[in-house]
């Protein structure tokens, strides 16, 4: 049953004129104003004393710097609804000049670009000034630190607004890849049949990155690897390829099979787990001298469901990695009888979704080689998703937050199930090891899954060990 809300009425955007708002939000209101679907005035605050055209150069420069294909003509019209206020979050009469400058918005949608420990004070100045009165909030991750402090911002933002008018941001649900994946899993019957414990024999699921933390040392210190991709991206990567088909087409079922599928997996122990760290990270700005904070992680992940039983998953994710690319390998059990003299081919059957650079699905097995001989090669059957004009994640998010529409946000649930998932390894604090930046990482995440074969590095062609007899 799709769940009908009300349309936001006015967009405020907290922290207008930081980083994200230039790089992303800006660009992406842009691209609404050109497609026609933004038709609610913008309205930017901050702690700055500033006019509405200083705003309205501000959001210019980040679309002409990080928007495309600028026009002035549509500029003209989304500069005709950006208007800014002066807001200091820890003081009231700022947030009744904002509910003064709302005047006949009935459901405003509040975007809290801000550092989280600032969500506290705006959420409750925005119920003690009437603001929040019929409105909805966006807030960006990370969702909280931990599973306590996820706890405790959750409990913050239920004080004043509904679970269904909290809009939990992550980047990655909003991804063109990510809901083709969506969509192949479960618009094809060929998959269900083999997408099990008895046809697949181990997952993949590698994010890389070829950078390393490029000037946002500080906060990347606080968090690292597997605060910062794991708990969240990787774990969403993981919904996608490994849940149980949603009961209907609506946003809850979506997001109920995603939790059960959470609830089904066994928290992360410590020999699951490899944390590196490239040399020379603890020379960047803005990182401890003496930081333990892992830049690469590769873990072993267990489903205990009927589907995945046995089944283990491998998630490798990192930075100063040899190429930047996110890919998806899904190996399955070799046929169960050798009829041919070279074991039935060079390698079993797989499934290759990559995810970035590009939208490419691949099918690989096995076929005869041209001449008399019963001797198999490997072929790739390959799809490429070609769309040029694919929309930003932050685009579409902020379009379905606008309509009130939740199915491509963190439901409360989904936030708490994955921190429950990696808090223990969090506590557990795992040794760092080094690694030489351009390298795969720690030698140590290779014996992690040596028993079933090695890493299929992205952009390469698959390598799949000989099953021993």
């Amino acid at each position: 049953m799709t769940i009908t809300r009300p349309t936001s009425d006015a967009l405020v955007l907290f922290g207008a004129t930081g980083d994200l708002a230039h790089r992303k939000i800006f660009p992406s209101l842009y691209a609404m104003e050109r497609r026609g679907v933004l038709n609610v005035p913008v309205i930017g605050c901050a702690r700055k004393d500033m006019t509405d055209a200083a705003m309205v150069e501000r959001a210019r420069d980040g679309i002409e710097q990080f928007g495309h294909d600028f026009d002035e003509g549509t500029f003209k019209r989304l500069a005709d609804r950006i208007h800014y206020a002066r807001v200091d979050y820890a003081e009231p009469d700022c947030f009744k000049k904002l509910r003064d400058t709302l005047g006949d918005a009935k459901h405003p949608l509040f975007y809290l670009a801000i550092p989280p420990s600032m969500f506290e004070g705006v959420v409750e100045q925005l119920q003690a000034s009437g603001c929040a009165e019929g409105a909805a909030v966006v807030v960006e991750k990370p969702f909280g630190r931990d599973l306590s402090t996820a706890l405790e911002l959750n409990e913050v933002l239920h004080r004043v607004f509904q679970e269904d008018r909290i809009f939990r941001i992550d980047h990655y649900l909003g991804k063109e890849a990510l809901l083709n994946l969506q969509y192949f899993r479960f618009a094809n019957r060929f998959l269900e049949p083999i997408w099990n414990r008895e046809h697949v024999r181990s997952v993949q699921i590698t994010m890389a990155e070829d950078i390393g933390v490029e000037g946002r040392g500080g906060f990347y210190d606080e968090a690292g690897a597997i605060r910062d991709v794991v708990q969240n991206h990787m774990m969403q990567v993981v919904a996608l390829l490994a849940m149980d088909p949603p009961a209907a087409a609506d946003e809850e079922s979506l997001r109920d099979a995603k939790v059960r599928l959470f609830r089904s997996m066994l928290p992360f122990r410590e020999e699951d787990v490899v944390r590196g760290q490239f040399a020379g990270y603890r020379d960047k700005p803005g990182v401890a001298a003496d930081s333990t904070t892992e830049t690469f992680a590769a873990m072993r992940l267990r489903i205990d469901s009927w589907r995945w039983a046995g089944v283990p998953f491998f998630i490798r994710v990192g930075k100063n990695l040899p190429v930047t690319a996110t890919e998806v390998t899904v190996e399955m059990h070799r046929p169960p009888q050798r009829l041919f003299p070279d074991g039935g081919g060079p390698a079993r059957n797989y499934f290759r979704f990559q995810l970035k650079p590009s939208t490419v699905i691949t099918i690989g097995a096995s076929a005869k080689t041209p001449g008399d001989r019963m001797i198999g090669e490997q072929m790739e059957m390959v799809a490429v998703h070609r769309q040029p004009s694919e929309m930003e994640a932050y685009e579409r998010l902020i379009g379905e937050a606008l309509v009130g529409d939740t199915g491509l946000f963190a439901r409360v649930d989904e936030v708490e199930s994955t921190w429950r998932l990696v808090d223990p390894i969090l506590q557990a604090n795992t040794p760092i090891q080094d690694y030489e930046p351009g390298t795969w990482g720690p030698a140590a995440a290779d014996t992690l899954i040596e028993r079933y074969g090695v890493w299929h590095d992205p952009l390469s062609p698959v390598r799949l060990c000989p099953v021993t007899p």
